[in-house]
């Protein structure tokens, strides 16, 4: 079971770090809104897999409000 969070962990910190990657070479606003909206979206996935549910509704809350 160990391993299977592991790789989750894993798997959520690739999408975002490549979520976000994408936010900065899109040249148009709306592409990389979008990506920037899947990084947030994943980074709150990720406090809500280490036990931090307020923490993920908040950046959730936030990551809403900007974009």
């Amino acid at each position: 079971m160990s391993s299977f969070i592991e790789i989750i962990h894993i798997s959520t910190l690739i999408m975002m770090i490549i979520a976000s990657f994408l936010a900065v070479i899109f040249r148009k606003l709306l592409p990389s809104l979008i990506a920037l909206t899947v990084a947030s979206l994943l980074l709150s996935l990720e406090f809500y897999i280490l036990h931090a549910p307020d923490v993920a509704i908040a950046e959730a809350a936030i990551g809403a409000g900007l974009t």
